[in-house]
C-alpha cells in the first residue's frame, strides 16, 4: 500500500498497523507535534467525506493500494472554522421559530464545534450561549467570529489596531485607585472588563504566533523571556482577581496601577517590536 501525504509519497513503513483507524490514529499522533492535524481522506482514488469516516475505520488495509492524506495546519482549520461558523449564524438566523431550539445541539457535533471547543473554548461557550436563545446575539456573535478571524489572517494588523484600546486600558488602570476611593464604582468595573478583554486578546495574538512557528522564545519584554513574561503577569493578574473579588479596595489600585498597566503595555511593545523586526 502506498501512503502519501498532501500529493507526495509519505515513504512510511507500517509496523503492527492492520487498519485503516489504525494508520490514522498513529498519523494523528505524530502531526500533533507538527503543528498539523488530518483534513482529509481519499482511499484508492475515492475521497471519503467526514461524515462516514467511521465507516472505513476497520477496513483492512490488504485491500488498499492508496491511500492519500490530506494536512493542514492548525491556523488553517481554526480559520476555516470560524467561516462556517459564520455560515451557521446565518443559517440560525434564517431558521423558523420552531428550529432554533435544537440547532445548539445539532451545532454541537459539527465539526467546526469540535474543534473550537478543543481551541477556543470560550468562544464555543459563546456560541452555545447564543443559539439557545441567550449570551451575544446572532449579530454580536457574528463580529466576535470576526475578530478571531482577523487575528488569525492579519495577528500584526490587528495589534495595530489594538493599540488605542492598550493605551486607553492602561490609562483607566492607573486612575483605577481614584475611581474606587471616589465612588465611581461602575467606572472600575468597566475599566475591569475592558482590561480583561484587552489582555485576553494579546494571549490569543500570541497563541497564533505560536501556532504558526513564530520563534516566541525569542521575544524579550525589558531584560525578560516572554514565556517568563507571562508567567509572571498571570501571577499578579490572578492575585488581582482575587482581591477584585475580596473588596480589597487598596490592594486592586495598587497592582492595577503599580503592576498590571505597565506589564500590559510591555507585553503589548514586546510582541509588536518582534514581529516587526521579523518582517524587516
Amino acid at each position: 500500500m502506498k501512503i502519501r501525504i498532501n500529493g507526495m509519497d509519505a515513504g512510511i513503513q507500517l509496523e503492527t498497523e492492520k487498519t485503516v483507524g489504525e494508520i490514522l490514529a498513529a498519523l494523528e499522533n505524530w502531526l500533533a507535534g507538527t503543528g498539523h492535524r488530518l483534513s482529509g481522506l481519499s482511499i484508492n482514488d475515492e475521497v471519503i467525506g467526514a461524515g462516514s469516516l467511521d465507516l472505513y475505520f476497520d477496513k483492512d488495509i490488504d485491500t488498499i493500494e492508496t491511500l492519500d492524506l490530506m494536512t493542514s495546519s492548525l491556523p488553517e482549520l481554526i480559520a476555516e472554522s470560524l467561516f462556517r461558523l459564520m455560515e451557521d449564524i446565518d443559517t440560525y438566523e434564517a431558521a423558523d421559530f420552531g428550529e432554533k431550539g435544537p440547532f445548539a445541539e445539532r451545532w454541537k457535533e459539527s465539526p467546526e464545534a469540535r474543534l473550537l471547543a478543543e481551541q477556543s473554548p470560550v468562544l464555543f461557550d459563546w456560541v452555545q450561549k447564543t443559539f439557545s436563545g441567550e449570551g451575544l446575539g446572532p449579530q454580536g456573535l457574528r463580529l466576535l467570529a470576526e475578530e478571531r478571524l482577523r487575528e488569525l489572517q492579519d495577528p500584526a494588523g490587528e495589534m495595530d489596531r489594538a493599540k488605542a484600546l492598550v493605551t486607553g486600558v492602561c490609562t483607566r488602570l492607573e486612575e483605577l485607585p481614584l475611581d474606587i476611593q471616589t465612588g465611581k464604582d461602575s467606572k472600575a468595573v468597566e475599566t475591569m472588563n475592558i482590561f480583561s478583554g484587552i489582555a485576553e486578546k494579546i494571549f490569543r495574538v500570541f497563541n497564533v504566533l505560536k501556532m504558526e512557528g513564530f520563534p516566541v522564545q525569542d521575544i524579550m519584554a525589558g531584560d525578560m523571556p516572554v514565556a517568563a513574561y507571562i508567567t509572571e503577569f498571570n501571577n499578579i493578574l490572578q492575585e488581582l482577581l482575587r482581591a477584585y473579588e475580596q473588596h480589597d479596595t487598596v490592594l486592586v489600585g495598587d497592582l492595577a496601577e503599580y503592576e498590571m498597566a505597565p506589564r500590559l503595555n510591555g507585553l503589548y511593545t514586546a510582541i509588536c517590536d518582534a514581529m516587526a523586526r521579523r518582517v524587516q
